[in-house]
């Protein structure tokens, strides 16, 4: 029960196989030329010989990533905080750490992030997954780690040194057996009014012998967290997905929520099956998302555009689509 009130530390310490745990480390730049994603994990299989941790990264701006593979006994993660090691590299809530050096590239860091902005814990609701939480078992669980926060520190690739200190930065992470069968994903905290950060997430999620569109979206704006879920009775108005274009409403009793996402071309990252790391994931860092909130009067509360924005669309999106109706 405790670990569930921390949805940022480890939460494999005594699961079985097939198992996966990641965080994701966007950061960007002072000047939003730079962006780059770091991604540490670890990933057990029913085949022992797959078992591994990981550390990935891409380049938000030209998409180029790279999977950086180590023994599972290189990943070592604290019980009672979120402190995590693989090999050299160290990831907290207060920054990262890199020093990656193999046949792919060379990447150093030091990064410190804050203060976070997490998605609220409560007892009857912790975290982003509200009250899915408490299901065992569910195949991907989500944690929102930080809307959005202040880096300090600098990054340097293969001779390249990249200075974050004024940047921007979000946390997030993603745990259980394996990724959605098919999935939108987008973020980006990178608005006209600052500290305005949008995720949103919908997916088939695996429930008994069949599934649903699970969604959740969290739109910070002004210090207010407006909250669209599955669980909170929220539900999908129009979903759409074409090659250039993710055009989704959500509605609930007392609002209407309208984003519009640009695609872009995507870096490849790899995501967990259930047998390994394989999925390709095409991810971008050069979205763009329209947002318009409105009240229950139609009156506007928020009309902007995200920046810099992170994008997965994935998998069998014809059965997401499916599920809408």
């Amino acid at each position: 029960m405790l670990s569930l009130l921390h949805p940022e530390r480890y939460h494999g310490h005594r699961r079985r196989p097939p198992y996966f745990e990641g965080w994701y480390f966007k950061l960007v730049d002072a000047s939003e030329v730079a962006r780059y994603a770091v991604i540490p994990g670890i990933f057990l299989s029913d085949d022992p010989a797959r078992h591994h941790a990981f550390v990935q990264v891409l380049d938000g701006a030209t998409g180029a990533a790279s999977y950086h593979r180590y023994p599972a006994e290189a990943f070592e993660a604290a019980e009672g905080a979120f402190d995590v090691r693989v090999g050299p590299n160290r990831f907290s809530a207060s920054g990262l750490h890199l020093d990656i050096d193999d046949e792919h590239r060379r990447v150093t860091a030091d990064v410190a992030l804050g203060p976070l902005e997490p998605w609220p814990v409560r007892a009857w609701s912790p975290g982003v997954m509200g009250p899915y939480a408490f299901i065992p078992r569910m195949e991907c669980n989500h944690g929102v780690l930080s809307f959005d926060h202040r880096l300090d520190g600098h990054l340097t690739l293969d001779g390249a040194r990249i200075d974050l200190t004024g940047g921007r930065g979000y946390l997030e992470k993603d745990w259980g057996a394996a990724f959605p069968a098919g999935y939108v994903w987008m973020q980006s905290n990178h608005f006209a009014t600052p500290g305005t950060s949008l995720v949103a997430s919908i997916a088939i999620v695996p429930w008994i012998r069949s599934a649903f569109p699970g969604f959740l979206v969290g739109l910070h704006h002004d210090g207010v967290l407006h909250r669209f879920a599955t669980y909170t009775g929220a539900r999908t108005e129009h979903l759409r997905i074409t090659d250039d274009r993710v055009e989704w409403t959500i509605t609930d009793r007392h609002r209407q929520l309208e984003v519009h996402a640009r695609r872009a071309a995507a870096g490849l990252l790899l995501g967990p099956t259930r047998e390994q790391m394989e999925s390709r994931v095409g991810e971008t860092m050069r979205a763009e998302i329209e947002v318009r909130l409105l009240d229950r009067r139609t009156r506007t509360v928020l009309e902007g555009t995200g920046r810099n924005a992170g994008l997965e669309v994935h998998g069998d999106l014809e059965r997401l689509l499916a599920l809408q109706t």
